[in-house]
């Protein structure tokens, strides 16, 4: 990408999109467009023709997406489907169809067999049934990847797709109900710890196996395939790591500074048993994560206690 370069960010409010900003800032990259919800509904498509046939961005990364742990997405499946269905397909035919260079699309881990085999490599998509609390989301971020694909082998366009594991990191959603484990496992201990709670109830019990990168280093990613990747297929971003929820539920109390006890509700379910990213693809590339988990945590933590509003 030239340093000039008109270069638009979807969804740069969010973790993911705020932090490839950051990232494209950092390296020098000045002329970016971006567009609040109230000013474009990607979920609109005559907005979205309306505002590419304006623009004319060269580059795009796709990072806008409806996203929540397992009781948002068990509650409003529906939902999830089609605002992220909806906005995807929006932005990437109006980047084709108005030229753009490059898209990059922004997908999720969850997108493979809920058994795939682990780690799981970009060539398992589709050979297994998904994880039922995730389906609806996992199913469109698979439509977005296929469609990218699809204009690539049928018009030539040079689009990538990368799943990342599980995200973390400044501008995280904390929401009691709708953020991802990592998050709300920082939220709850640290209330836990400013109401003396002597006890925090976890779903599920544990067991499951979670991999974590820290949201900067998916954004140096990014920026680093879309200058350096040409290909037509999906590739991983991930640490290669896992770590049980029951571990995890420990470091982030460590971290906290929660001394109470960890119980785990087993009524509740566990998701899927685990979820390991094969990241050899990237690697060949000559990418690696820098962030390790505890320090990560730490400087959510520190993001967490200065934003002062939780997400609700």
């Amino acid at each position: 990408m030239e340093k000039n370069a008109k270069i638009y960010v979807a969804g740069h409010r969010g973790m993911v999109g705020s932090a490839i900003v950051r990232e494209l800032q950092r390296q020098g990259y000045g002329n970016l467009l971006t567009a609040p919800h109230a000013e474009l509904d990607l979920t609109r498509q005559e907005a979205v023709e309306q505002f590419f046939s304006a623009e004319k961005p060269e580059y795009v990364f796709l990072a806008a997406a409806k996203v929540g742990g397992i009781m948002a997405n068990a509650g409003a499946l529906a939902d999830f489907m089609y605002e992220n269905m909806t906005m995807e397909m929006n932005v990437i035919h109006a980047a084709w169809k108005n030229g753009c260079k490059r898209l990059e699309f922004l997908g999720s881990s969850c997108i493979y067999p809920r058994l795939a085999p682990q780690p799981m490599p970009e060539s398992c998509l589709l050979t297994g049934a998904l994880e039922e609390t995730n389906e609806a989301y996992a199913l469109a971020k698979i439509s977005g990847l296929k469609y990218c694909e699809y204009l690539n082998r049928q018009y030539g366009t040079d689009y990538l797709s990368v799943m990342p594991t599980n995200l973390y990191g400044p501008n995280d959603n904390y929401h009691p109900e709708h953020s991802h484990v990592l998050p709300a496992l920082i939220r709850r201990f640290h209330e836990a710890k400013e109401t003396n709670a002597s006890e925090v109830v976890c779903w599920g019990d544990g067991s499951p196996l979670r991999e974590f990168l820290y949201v900067d280093d998916l954004a140096e990613l990014c920026v680093f395939l879309m200058n350096q990747y040409h290909g037509n297929e999906t590739v991983n971003a991930g640490t290669g790591k896992e770590i049980t929820i029951k571990a995890l539920a420990e470091l982030v109390a460590q971290i906290v500074g929660y001394k109470g006890k960890i119980a785990w509700d087993t009524s509740k379910p566990n998701g899927t048993p685990r979820k390991l990213l094969d990241v050899s693809k990237a690697a060949a590339l000559g990418w690696r994560y820098k962030t390790e988990l505890a320090d990560g945590i730490r400087k959510a933590y520190e993001d967490f206690l200065s934003r002062g509003t939780r997400n609700g």
